[in-house]
């Protein structure tokens, strides 16, 4: 008689552990200058701690800024909005060398967007 095997999804799970991470160096760009290095390295610890939280986090942090960026005037509501687009600009920036020529200018006009109506923001 053999002891009954665990059902999908019982037994031990790693604390703290996350998703795994993608295979390969996919967090370095080969033969990039010292500034994209530079980048790429000091991105590497937040990187890897997003990807450790819950697929839904990172959007509904981005959402509940941005609503809060929106509906709220004055100071407070542009400084929401200055977050998401660094948000914006950071994954923009560490994305830059693989994106097309369009998806640049998207992502750039994605930035200076919230921008502007976080400039808005700060003078209602």
């Amino acid at each position: 008689m053999s002891s009954p095997q665990p059902r999908r999804g019982q037994g031990p799970q790693p604390r703290g552990k996350g998703r795994p991470l993608p295979r390969g160096d996919s967090l370095y760009t080969p033969g990039a200058s010292d500034a994209r290095r530079r980048m790429e390295r000091s991105s590497a610890r937040p990187l890897v701690w997003l990807h450790q939280q819950p697929v839904w986090l990172p959007p509904l942090v981005v959402a509940l800024l941005l609503v809060v960026g929106l509906a709220v005037p004055g100071w407070l509501g542009a400084a929401a909005l200055v977050l998401v687009a660094g948000f914006l600009g950071w994954l923009a920036a560490l994305s830059w060398p693989q994106t097309s020529t369009s998806g640049r200018l998207l992502r750039t006009a994605a930035v200076a967007g919230v921008l502007v109506v976080a400039v808005i923001q700060a003078t209602r």
